[in-house]
């Protein structure tokens, strides 16, 4: 049962599954309202600490996400402008007219300002696509707007953040027309330790390894200092929202000492959002770094937002800005996750349309796949299942995954990294680009972990790999070793992603848009099979901490593997 301020008199329960009508007597009338959000997770993570309840004045912003038209539309869209085999490949929307399209009806844009106005809401501000609205308010409002709210303040080292842990109901008239408000649950996921690479079995070559640096990339991946950028009309994004910065001397450091073997920028073009003060963060050095000395001598910017308001999440505010500015650079790769089971389906159903939004345009979305390998939630004291990440596991982004060298004394072939996260979505189906390299990996690696830990039928991921092993990064002035995780690898794949637009925009052809149903159709054609090794999982007596295996062609650790750069130029170029 949902919880209502407590003056309120109960007139009507009604259990509709998990969406709960409830209806109360406020006010002499009454009101019936309807949880919004019902499989969100609402609880604080370990990590944040309970600092106090907010008070009634305090102000609030949050987001209300209207219900869009013309979905299923945009789903076949995307599939003609990606498919090389359509006559629509590559014929892209411009802001303007995805927002024609998906515009939400006057009936919906009414009802819900109407809402927004009853209770005194008029300080708002929407999107081009018009399918967000924007609001600040006070906590007394905004608890009185969604019943069920109850705003606290709430720490993680010098960030403070204003939640709810419990979950909220909106009007009934108004529960067909929203998908979610945004800043009332989801606090952001902690960042990785993602320096932590020589554990365990690493330990043994600490200090010999060769160490990842540009021209290791550039060697392994066969760029040579001629691939390059040089089209002007090309740029490239990494997008960070973890309280992380780059530092532009860090960068600048980084190049001097590690690109001089070819052509490259020294500096970000474009910073989107405020830069906080203080210390550099390694993630954020790391993603600048090597998108920009893979996409060498690529226009390059950075999407960086500590929110203005304590309520704001910041990915949401970062979807949001794409769905607000008509140029935006066509390749976007970002180092960011939560577990699938955190979130309500309601927020990921959402937010796989935002990235159809982007793919109708012509931008490729590059996720990480995760530094826990399958992961493993534990459902009961004797039962676990692995446990999926998002947004790696949409089936609308392209995913990331991680390999390390085989000799770590020299550049030689690829093998499965042990964290790089994979597997299947519990939430989102096989879409139909990935349905038969899925089912052949199936069919074909024997044994597959019990089929109690996974949902064999869904969205399965990364769809390729890169390194993601033992990277050099310069942060706060100096060369630090050692750096892991997808992070690492997931720029570098971007990077080669761009000097391939690169060459496409210099021939009069259009950008790669979402590559996914191309990537499936080559069926590893221009890309390292990783064959090797196997990502970790559950530690029980079941499957012993190993999840899923690398396998020849595609496979849930490294997908199709790893850019062997002039061969995927090559098939990408028509």
């Amino acid at each position: 049962m949902i919880s209502i301020l407590e003056h309120r008199h109960w007139c009507c329960f009604l259990d509709i599954r998990l969406n709960e009508l409830s209806c109360v007597d406020h006010k002499n009338n009454s009101v019936c309202i309807k949880l919004l959000e019902a499989d969100q997770d609402a609880s604080v993570p370990e990590d944040w600490i309970l600092v106090e309840r907010v008070g009634s004045l305090e102000e609030v912003e949050l987001t209300f996400a209207l219900k869009q038209q013309n979905v299923n539309q945009m789903d076949e869209l995307l599939k003609l402008v990606s498919d090389p085999d359509s006559h629509q490949y590559g014929k892209y929307l411009s802001l303007e007219e995805v927002a024609a399209l998906v515009r939400p009806s006057q009936l919906t844009e009414k009802v819900v300002q109407n809402w927004l106005q009853s209770h005194g809401v008029k300080n708002c501000h929407t999107v081009v696509t018009q399918d967000f609205l924007q609001c600040v308010m006070t906590v007394q409002v905004a608890e009185e707007l969604l019943p069920g709210t109850k705003f606290h303040r709430y720490r993680r080292e010098s960030h403070t953040l204003l939640r709810s842990t419990s979950l909220y109901s909106v009007h009934e008239d108004v529960h067909q027309h929203l998908d979610f408000v945004g800043g009332v649950h989801r606090f952001p996921p902690k960042g990785k330790d993602i320096s932590k690479g020589w554990e365990g079995a690493r330990q043994s070559a600490l200090g010999f390894h060769l160490g990842v640096t540009p021209s290791v990339i550039r060697s392994r991946y066969n760029l040579t200092a001629k691939d390059v950028g040089t089209a002007t009309n090309n740029s490239q994004a990494v997008a960070q929202f973890l309280e992380q910065y780059y530092h532009p001397a860090d960068l600048a450091e980084f190049m001097c000492l590690f690109a001089g073997g070819f052509t490259h920028m020294s500096a970000v073009e474009r910073v989107v959002g405020t830069q906080g003060r203080g210390k550099a963060g390694i993630e954020a050095s790391l993603d600048v770094e090597y998108i920009m000395s893979s996409g060498a001598n690529i226009s390059t910017w950075v999407f960086t937002n500590p929110g203005r308001h304590e309520s704001q999440e910041p990915f949401l505010q970062w979807m949001m800005l794409l769905s607000n500015m008509s140029a935006v650079p066509w390749v976007h790769t970002i180092s960011y996750g939560d577990d699938e089971d955190s979130l309500s389906d309601a927020y990921m159903n959402r937010i796989n349309i935002e990235f159809m939004k982007a793919g109708l345009r012509g931008i490729s979305m590059l996720f990480a796949s995760g530094d826990s390998g399958a992961g493993c939630r534990h459902l009961t004291k004797e039962r676990n299942t692995f446990r999926p990440s998002f947004p790696a596991s949409s089936p609308y982004v392209t995913t990331v995954g991680g390999t390390s060298f085989k000799n770590p004394f020299k550049v030689t072939y690829e093998v499965t990294d042990y964290i790089s996260g994979g597997g299947f979505s519990n939430v989102f189906a096989r879409p139909g680009y990935q349905v038969a390299a899925v089912e052949a990996y199936l069919k074909s690696v024997q044994p597959l972990p019990p089929q109690t830990y996974f949902n064999i039928t869904g969205r399965a991921y990364p769809d390729l790999a890169a390194l993601s092993d033992n990277y050099w990064v310069v942060t706060n002035r100096v060369p630090v070793p050692w750096v892991s995780g997808t992070s690492a690898s997931t720029p570098v794949v971007g990077g080669i992603l761009s000097l391939i637009n690169d060459q496409r925009f210099l021939k009069g052809l259009p950008s790669l848009g979402f590559i996914n149903p191309r990537l499936y159709k080559l069926q590893g054609k221009g890309l390292y099979d990783v064959t090797e090794g196997c990502h970790l999982s559950c530690l029980d007596d079941k499957v012993e901490g190993k999840g899923f295996c690398a396998s020849p062609l595609w496979d849930p650790v490294t997908g199709w593997g790893t850019p062997n750069y002039p061969a995927l130029l090559k098939a990408l170029m028509d």
